[in-house]
C-alpha cells in the first residue's frame, strides 16, 4: 500500500474543480440562531468546496455545527450569512440531495419494499419499473430477500440499509449522512462502512458525511475537514489518499497509512475542540 499524500490546511479551503460545477460551494457561509439575549452564532465564516464525486467528511466535537451545515447544503435552513450553492442552485429540499439520519425514518406501517417503493415513486420512476428499480437498490445495500419484511422484523442495521436504499432511489447525485452509524453496535456499524464505502464507489456520487470518529472518517472519506469548536470553522482540510478499491477492509483498518491519517484527525479534533 502506497504511502498517504494529504494535504493540511487551518484556513478555509476547497479543492479546485479544473472548470466543472462544484457539488457544493460554501462563500462566507455563517449561521446563527436566537439565544436568550443574543444570537448565538453556530457555524463560520465558512468557505468551503466540493467537487463531484468526492467522499467528504465532517468531523468535530458535539456543537461545532456540522450537522448545522449538512442542513443548510440540504435546503433545510438557509445561511444568515454568505452564499451556499449545490450544483450551481441553491439548495432545495428533497429535490438537491438524498438524505440518510441517524435514525433510519422508516414508515412501519410499509414492508422493506413497500418503503423503497414509496420513495421511487416521490422519485417518478415509471410504476412498470420499480420491482426492478426496487429489488436492484435493496440487493445493492445487502439485503436481498428482504422486500417483504417488516420493518420490526428487521434489526437496526437492516433497517439503516433501507434508509440508504431509499436515499438512493432518487436520482441526485449528492448523498448527505448525518451520523447514520451513531446508534449501531461497533460490529454493524463496521459493516455497514464496509458496504457504504463500495456503493460510494461504484455510484460515483458526491457524498457527505458527519461524524465524530476520527476513525470512521479516514476509512470512508476521500477528504476530511475538521470544523473547530462553535462557530465552526475549517481547522483542518486532509486529502485521504488511500485505495477505494482492491484492498481487504480490514487490511486496509490495520495499516500504517490508515493510523498515521486517523492519529492526525485525532490530534485535529482534539486541538479544535480546544
Amino acid at each position: 500500500m502506497s504511502s498517504p499524500q494529504a494535504e493540511t490546511t487551518g484556513t478555509d479551503t476547497g479543492t479546485g474543480t479544473g472548470g466543472a460545477t462544484p457539488a457544493i460551494e460554501a462563500t462566507g457561509v455563517g449561521h446563527s440562531y436566537p439565544g436568550r439575549r443574543e444570537r448565538v452564532q453556530a457555524l463560520g465564516p465558512l468557505d468551503l468546496t466540493v467537487d463531484p464525486g468526492e467522499f467528504l467528511v465532517l468531523v468535530g466535537a458535539s456543537g461545532c455545527g456540522k450537522s448545522t451545515l449538512l442542513r443548510l447544503v440540504a435546503g433545510f435552513e438557509q445561511p444568515t450569512d454568505g452564499e451556499l450553492r449545490v450544483a450551481g442552485q441553491a439548495p432545495e429540499p428533497g429535490v438537491s440531495a438524498g438524505v440518510v439520519f441517524q435514525q433510519p425514518r422508516l414508515f412501519p406501517w410499509r414492508t422493506v419494499g413497500g418503503n423503497v417503493d414509496l420513495a421511487l415513486r416521490y422519485a417518478g420512476t415509471d410504476p412498470a419499473d420499480r420491482a426492478v428499480a426496487r429489488d436492484g437498490l435493496l440487493e445493492r445495500v445487502g439485503l436481498t430477500g428482504v422486500a417483504d419484511r417488516r420493518i420490526w422484523e428487521i434489526s437496526g442495521g437492516q433497517q439503516q440499509r433501507v434508509a440508504i436504499a431509499r436515499a438512493l432511489a432518487a436520482d441526485r447525485s449528492l448523498l448527505l449522512l448525518d451520523e447514520p452509524f451513531g446508534a449501531l453496535d461497533a460490529l454493524t456499524r463496521e459493516r455497514l462502512q464496509d458496504d457504504l464505502r463500495r456503493v460510494s464507489h461504484e455510484t460515483g456520487r458526491t457524498s457527505l458525511f458527519v461524524t465524530h470518529s476520527a476513525d470512521e472518517a479516514v476509512f470512508l472519506g476521500s477528504r476530511v475537514v475538521v470544523l473547530t469548536a462553535r462557530p465552526g470553522r475549517v481547522a483542518l482540510d486532509l486529502r485521504i489518499d488511500l485505495p477505494r478499491t482492491g484492498v481487504d477492509a480490514e487490511a486496509l483498518r490495520g495499516s500504517a497509512e490508515f493510523a498515521e491519517l486517523r492519529a492526525r484527525v485525532g490530534q485535529a479534533v482534539k486541538e479544535a475542540a480546544a
